[in-house]
């Protein structure tokens, strides 16, 4: 008889159990659920760390290259790419490690050319300005997506690539940004220069020029100088990272400037002596 009793109680509890917390498989709960904190981004769509809005900073970021330098920075990239094998044979051979610059070389490989070759042709046709999908990149290099990912990553390590990622604003209803094609431009990296052959070392500038430039940065830090909070912000940056900034240095200009209302004499104008009172030539009368 008690253990019927015990049984009959143990059910009891289990059935209000249920009933507090939903019967299993009807999909329903008689308690709300509390929110769930760090979820996703209530846009629905995430945008990536290090991402500026498009239409920012291509005007800053994309440079027209010169005649014949993307055929100069292929040239580079291919001589880079067998020095990198030499590098990794000769510390085989030496049983050493590689350091950083020979590593960076040791890391490009044949797709990595390959999809650089593809972007200097982009920079060549269209005036640098270079922002294809990943897609288009594998369509043209007849590789997988991963593999032109890897490629990407490998050239900006040797720093033959600087890439920005970007995100859109979308309109209607969904997210309201999301994830567009990156921008990229080509370099030559400096910090590999003594690991490429002498023949792809750029020209030293001649004197002059030498002199020009460092005038030409005089001037241009003079003129700088001479500008306001607003111009200042106009003339360094472009984009809607300028205007904001543009509007904020008006108000700083706005505050720094004496008040017409209520204006305060210059503190040089003071003379502080027994018998000075306010401006200078105003005395006391003998």
């Amino acid at each position: 008889m008690a253990l019927i009793l015990a049984q009959a109680i143990a059910r009891i509890g289990a059935l209000d159990q249920g009933a507090r917390i939903g019967v299993v498989g009807s999909g329903t709960a008689t308690e709300p659920r509390a929110p769930r904190r760090g979820g996703l981004h209530r846009t629905g769509m995430p945008v990536r760390r290090g991402s500026v809005e498009a239409g920012t900073v291509e005007d800053n970021f994309f440079a027209v290259p010169a005649k014949g330098e993307t055929d100069r920075l292929l040239r580079a990239a291919r001589a880079a790419l067998d020095a990198g094998r030499r590098a990794r044979r000769t510390a085989r051979a030496e049983g050493r490690m590689l350091d950083a610059a020979e590593a960076a070389l040791a890391g490009l490989t044949a797709a990595a050319v390959r999809v650089f070759e593809e972007i200097c042709t982009l920079a060549r046709l269209n005036a640098g300005k270079v922002f294809p999908t990943y897609d288009h990149l594998a369509r043209a290099t007849a590789l997988g997506r991963a593999t032109v990912a890897r490629a990407l990553s490998a050239l900006e390590t040797a720093g033959f690539l600087i890439r920005q990622r970007r995100f859109c604003r979308t309109t209607g209803s969904g997210p309201r940004y999301r994830q567009t094609s990156n921008i990229y431009r080509a370099l030559l990296p400096g910090k590999l220069l003594r690991l490429l052959p002498r023949s792809l070392h750029p020209a030293p500038l001649p004197c002059d020029a030498i002199v020009h430039q460092a005038e030409a940065v005089a001037e241009l830090a003079a003129m700088r100088a001479t500008l306001s909070c607003k111009e200042l912000a106009e003339v360094t940056l472009g984009g809607a990272l300028g205007r904001v900034l543009a509007s904020l240095g008006a108000a700083i200009d706005r505050a720094a400037c004496e008040s017409h209302s209520d204006p305060q004499p210059l503190s040089e104008s003071y003379h502080r002596t027994t018998n000075v009172v306010g401006l200078a030539g105003q005395r006391h009368q003998a």
